[in-house]
């Protein structure tokens, strides 16, 4: 292999993204949470992909075999090392060669077959000894004078067809690890693909236009070249004729498997390597431009240009990063000692005690845009769902027209009431009453419900809180058993407003329908809908018979009672005298008959209304029926005004004033401190963590 590219800015450069991927390593992120410029090499199994990257280090260290080898991503540093001591005879122990572990710091390997068995106990430490595969990287850092300094990953091969051990989904696995490299904007995709197969089938290159569909930062390798049939070439490709790609495309020659049964050593395949290209006919004016060397100095360019065009961006992320670990830090807490008990607690009460205030009265600093919350959610409780609730209720849904004929005449007693009687008004109306008991309930609890919830979201944000679980859930539970409380004398409350309504009619109100006046409305109705009746006959001129008759009435002269217009008369049916009761009211011979007594029935168990309203039954139905809605009207109102007003100063008021000192009574007590202070096991390893980002940021920025 050529001589490498002496140490100049370009290989500072590649170097300083090198330490950067060593110091995220150290902390258990590769460049996750910074993207970081690197070179992905992508190909599906067997194309080669692996002896390319061994002829690029010039050594044999990677694993081999049938089915899955990569079964984890490896980050492969190449640091060009100008030799210092004279090589050995064994070519396995050169002292200027040698290959170094993240994960075994200081440990220097000599012998590249121990590299590749660290490969492989690694894997297995991560996957097991089947073929499954693991997004965790191993780094591997290979110093040598033979290399250009430039940084590879080696992802796995893409599969399709499960074999052996593989898991059923092996094809979605790889794929989606795969993508999770290549997808990252700083990332370069090196595309393995055999020259022996259509190009338009190159399962790398497929995966790369997806998501880099103009092959902005994709180059293309074709291996195997010395395979590819007689008379045939890649010159097309390479001249971007089929599939044309920003940063083009470099043939190699690899090692067959027979040179790596034969262990053929990777000069002599270079040498190969270099006489076919300038013998062959087809590439033989182009010889310069193909070939492993090419490649590696090719690839140690283009990284570091895409660097050169990344570190502000990378510098800046870092300073985000770090800004946002201090943060999160500050959020967390010095640990166990640092901070004092007593501080934390009361920070914690009037940070909830001012939220919970804010909250209620509409001034907090992150108002929705979107939809209503906290207080004002309390507000559409009372005003709209309430509200409404209670002016839906309707006095007669429950209460027929023949039901208040029933309460009339039992109200009356056994002698009929010559006026409306207030009996039949004052029941109604107080059952109606009580039916506004539940929906005033209601509101109480949807109000709690409310409550509640500011409270789940005030201490959902408190950070303080999530340090120490003990304290979150003594925190929650006295707030809510602060408000199980109030809700009592809130309910009892509610209870004996609606049922104040109910014990006290006041008929006064100047709102309410007089009986008089309702009386002359009812009349005025029924006359309306009453065809007129003519006094006088047109043709004679004298006073009619229906004229007469109502006349009569008008003097208070009843005339004769049918019987179905008798006082009772609508709730019985009349009936014939039968046979048999003829027979059975005479005593003897020559008795005479009682009339009365053959007529007369036992009453029967249950006496309801049969037939239809006389006109007094429904004059006096209506009028009920317009000072029951009168009436009715007044009380709703009256409670959709004191109801909200009676749970907002006993529950949502009382609980704004009162809610701090409870915190402070049941929380802010020296013998449970330590207890409600102990940290997650979460918070102190995310601590340890956030530290360890916070140092490797600080190197980084370095």
């Amino acid at each position: 292999m050529a001589s490498a590219t002496g140490p100049g800015l370009g290989v500072e450069i590649v170097q300083i993204v090198n330490r950067l991927q060593d110091v995220f390593s150290t902390v258990g992120t590769t460049a996750s949470a910074i993207d970081l410029p690197q070179i992905c090499v992508l190909g599906a199994q067997s194309s080669g992909k692996s002896s390319v990257l061994e002829n690029i280090v010039g050594r044999d260290f990677l694993p081999r075999g049938t089915g899955i080898v990569t079964r984890r991503p490896l980050v492969l540093q190449l640091i060009n090392r100008p030799a210092a001591n004279k090589p050995a005879a064994d070519s396995n122990n050169n002292p200027n060669e040698w290959g170094e572990f993240l994960h075994i710091p200081g440990q220097k390997f000599f012998d590249f077959n121990k590299i590749r068995e660290e490969i492989v106990k690694d894997t297995e430490a991560k996957t097991g000894k089947n073929a499954g595969i693991s997004p965790v990287p191993i780094n591997l850092r290979v110093f040598s004078p033979n290399v250009v300094t430039l940084t590879l990953v080696d992802l796995p091969g893409l599969t399709k067809v499960p074999v052996g051990d593989q898991p059923k989904d092996i094809e979605r696995q790889i794929r989606d690890m795969l993508v999770k490299y290549i997808s990252k904007p700083n990332a370069i995709i090196l595309a393995v693909t055999a020259a022996n197969t259509d190009l338009a089938n190159s399962d790398g290159l497929k995966l790369a236009r997806e998501v880099d569909p103009e092959g902005l930062r994709t180059i293309g390798v074709l291996t195997k070249i010395d395979l590819m049939d007689r008379g045939t070439n890649v010159i097309d490709i390479l001249a971007g004729r089929i599939i044309p790609l920003r940063l083009g495309y470099v043939p190699v020659v690899n090692r067959g498997q027979r040179d790596i049964d034969t262990n053929k050593a990777i000069s002599a395949a270079l040498e190969y390597e270099r006489q076919f290209f300038e013998t062959h006919d087809a590439y033989s004016s182009k010889a310069s431009y193909c070939g492993t060397p090419y490649l590696a100095k090719r690839l140690n360019l283009i990284l570091m240009h895409h660097i050169k065009s990344t570190l502000p961006d990378i510098k800046a992320k870092i300073e985000e990063q770090k800004k946002a670990h201090q943060a999160e830090l500050l959020q967390l807490g010095g640990g166990p000692g640092e901070d004092n008990a007593a501080n934390i607690v009361l920070s914690a009460i009037t940070f909830f005690d001012h939220e919970f205030r804010n909250a209620i009265d509409g001034t907090t600093n992150d108002l929705s845009v979107n939809e209503l919350d906290k207080g004002a959610r309390i507000g559409f409780v009372f005003h709209e769902l309430f509200s409404n609730a209670i002016k839906s209720i309707d006095p007669f849904d429950q209460v027929q027209d023949g039901d208040i004929r029933t309460i009339l005449y039992n109200s009356s007693g056994s002698s009929p009431a010559l006026f409306v009687g207030t009996a039949a008004f004052e029941v109604i109306v107080k059952q109606q009453i009580r039916r506004l008991e539940e929906p005033s309930l209601k509101c109480c609890q949807l109000i709690y419900d409310e409550l509640t919830r500011i409270q789940t979201q005030i201490v959902g944000k408190m950070p303080t809180l999530k340090r120490f679980p003990a304290l979150e859930r003594q925190f929650a539970s006295v707030i809510i058993n602060f408000f199980r409380q109030a809700m009592t004398p809130t309910t009892k409350l509610v209870t004996d407003v609606v049922a104040m309504q109910a014990a006290y009619l006041n008929t006064t109100n100047p709102d309410f329908i007089s009986g008089h006046k309702a009386m002359a409305i009812v009349t005025e109705r029924m006359n309306a809908q009453r065809p007129p009746t003519p006094s006088n006959d047109p043709r004679t001129g004298r006073v009619t018979p229906a004229a007469a008759l109502n006349a009569g009435r008008d003097l208070g002269v009843d005339p004769p009672q049918r019987e179905e217009n008798r006082f009772f008369g609508s709730f019985f049916q009349s009936k014939k005298v039968t046979g048999a009761a003829k027979r059975l009211s005479g005593t003897g011979i020559g008795q005479a008959p009682n009339p009365a007594l053959a007529i007369m029935d036992q009453p029967p168990p249950t006496i309801r209304p049969q037939s239809a309203f006389t006109d007094r039954e429904k004059l006096e139905t209506e009028v009920i029926k317009l000072l029951i809605t009168s009436y009715f009207n007044i009380i709703k109102r009256l409670i959709i005004d004191v109801i909200p007003k009676s749970i907002s100063f006993s529950l949502v008021t009382y609980s704004k004033d009162n809610i701090q000192k409870e915190l402070l009574k049941e929380l802010y007590k020296p013998e449970v401190l330590d207890d409600l202070l102990k940290e997650s096991d979460h918070v102190v390893r995310r601590r340890a963590e956030v530290r360890q980002m916070l140092t490797a940021l600080s190197k980084a920025e370095e």
